[in-house]
């Protein structure tokens, strides 16, 4: 019996061929091969001009990237020899046809849950997309002498051992644009939200070297969350990196909310990134920002619980990808990685699966440079960069209130500062549960207002020695007068702080708020008046001296006949 010679030829393209095409394509092949050809189409969006054909061994590259890395070897071995390149170039061009090249084809050896051994790829490199048989695709994540790991991004169930894996010669990349602005992806930038196509501007590498010490410039300008807490004692800056550390349900994605909805009307572009989160929670998080109008200037992106490890792991990259396509253009993005304590456990699930060693709570030894080289990217890049920004607030979620856990103490070892919520504060109605000894900000009053400076005064200092006396008050049945009064002013200080959620304050109203507080004009107010007693404050202030407040939220700033004003009317609300 012989055999019949049938090849088959795959075609890649963004557009599928006509008839009178695919028959041309057949012909072609046909008499370059002496054989009879099963021609198959399969769609590829990556590849906007031309196409790519894949018959055995060999590719037809007739890409736009394909006809100009041939140009520019036309053009290279013209210039060795001397020639006129111009009239050899037009002649060159005018009969050039695709040339077919070696292909190297791997063999998938094993698949483990989202991993797959692949031998016979030896030009693989870290990073590079590898196409499996029916168009799924991977990621190489280790390469070694014969063999190379890859993760892969699809459903595993269709590769098995023996299935054919093909190089893409292109490293992971996310799509950019404004389309992604009010929408919700999964990590592949794939819509999740039943809105139909996003338009992209851009394809960008995932993995991008961090901007050097030349490329930056000061973390100089504030970044307001709208939490009082927050902007007056650990003020954050445009291009800082600021944690949010905490046990689980202590309020750590509600102030990073607050923060994105406070962001309306301020030029500044907010990326999520939920991480192995629960779809309730991404539906709950877009519902509440839609609700505020905060949508308009947020991309979602999300790799929840259910998917697997590769998505989860990528996830944050992908976000921070986008995030640097508006940094460079000159704009200011806020970046929410919710949370890195579920990256880490996605990147040991993939590491041990690539069989590397384990080290402290079994993660990788590079686990480090995993977030290293993430937040890192978070900057304020120069005036000759355009003076872009992109503001990271990564979550870390702890045990037991433990920070001196492996991943809590490399993320803080990492970023500008942390925010340390505590359960015993949330649980006693503190909210936000803020811990102001073990929270700091590195980057300091450099990104306050002037007028946030000279209204938070000694309000740190203050708040510490009250916890201080506070904690020996608990040992003494009797208090003489001045105590009493420290700690009725310490306390008032603290309901001051308290703040409901998804409801962010204007500079003016904080400020007006800490002038009222630190001079002891709420002394004589009980502490459940508090609250109102402040929301009374700030609206005779706005009634009654409206170019003050809007002389603090424009110039950021204020007059000493200004404060005595405000203290005046507290003083006379406060009885």
């Amino acid at each position: 019996m012989v055999e019949s010679n049938v090849k088959t030829a795959v075609l890649y393209s963004d557009i599928k061929p006509n008839d009178a095409q695919t028959a041309e394509l057949i012909a072609f092949l046909k008499k370059e091969f002496d054989a009879e050809i099963d021609f198959c189409w399969q769609k590829d969006e990556t590849i906007k001009n031309g196409f790519r054909i894949e018959i055995d061994s060999k590719v037809y590259d007739w890409t736009l990237e394909g006809r100009f890395r041939q140009l520019r070897n036309s053009i290279k071995l013209l210039a060795r020899e001397n020639k006129d390149i111009i009239p050899l170039l037009k002649e060159n061009l005018s009969r050039w046809s695709p040339k077919p090249v070696a292909k190297e084809i791997g063999t998938v050896l094993s698949v483990e849950d989202c991993v797959a051994t692949v031998e016979g790829l030896k030009t693989a490199f870290f990073g590079e997309i590898l196409i499996f048989g029916d168009g799924i695709k991977g990621m190489v994540q280790s390469v070694s002498e014969k063999v190379c790991g890859c993760i892969l991004f699809d459903d595993n169930a269709e590769i098995c051992a023996g299935t054919k894996v093909h190089h893409s010669g292109r490293i992971a990349g996310f799509p950019c644009g404004k389309g992604f602005l009010g929408r919700v992806t999964n990590a592949l930038g794939e819509p999740i939200d039943a809105k139909g196509g996003i338009d992209c501007d851009d394809y960008r590498p995932i993995e991008k070297a961090a901007p050097g010490i030349i490329d930056r410039a000061a973390v100089n300008k504030p970044l307001e969350t709208g939490i009082l807490a927050i902007d007056s004692i650990f003020p954050i800056g445009k291009g800082q990196r600021e944690l949010i550390i905490g046990d689980r349900q202590t309020g750590k994605s509600s102030i990073a909310i607050d923060a994105i909805i406070n962001q309306k009307g301020k030029n500044v572009i907010c990326i999520y990134v939920a991480i192995g989160q629960k779809t309730s929670f991404v539906l709950n998080l877009v519902n509440t920002l839609a609700k505020h109008g905060a949508m308009d200037y947020t991309a979602v992106i999300t790799a929840s619980a259910g998917e697997n490890a590769t998505l989860q792991y990528i996830a944050p990259y992908c976000g921070c990808t986008l995030g640097e396509y508006f940094m460079e253009q000159g704009k200011d993005v806020l970046i929410v990685y919710d949370d890195l304590s579920k990256h880490a456990v996605a990147y040991r699930e993939i590491s041990l699966l690539l069989g590397r060693s384990p080290g402290r709570e079994a993660y990788p030894g590079d686990v480090f440079y995993l977030h290293s080289r993430l937040l890192e990217r978070s900057a304020h890049l120069s005036s000759e960069l355009g003076g872009g920004s992109m503001t990271a607030l990564p979550i870390v979620e702890t045990q037991a209130g433990d920070v001196s856990a492996y991943i809590p103490t490399n993320i803080i070892s990492i970023t500008d500062g942390q925010i340390f919520l505590e359960s015993g504060m949330f649980y006693a109605g503190q909210r936000p549960a803020i811990n102001i000894g073990l929270s700091v900000s590195r980057v300091g009053g450099n990104a306050q207002t002037a007028a946030m400076k000279k209204a938070v005064k000694t309000l740190r200092l203050d708040l510490a020695q009250f916890h201080e006396k506070e904690i020996f008050m608990q040992f003494s049945s009797e208090l003489d007068e001045e105590t009493r009064r420290n700690l009725a002013y310490g306390q008032g200080l603290m309901r001051m702080l308290r703040q409901k959620q998804s409801n962010p304050l204007p500079l003016h109203a904080q400020v007006i708020m800490l002038i009222a507080g630190l001079s002891h004009s709420m002394e004589k107010v009980p502490l459940e008046n508090v609250e109102n007693f402040l929301k009374k404050l700030i609206k005779t202030v706005e009634k009654e001296y409206p170019e003050l407040c809007k002389n603090i939220d424009e110039n950021g700033d204020f007059s000493g006949e200004e404060e005595k004003k405000i203290i005046l009317l507290a003083n006379k609300i406060g009885g």
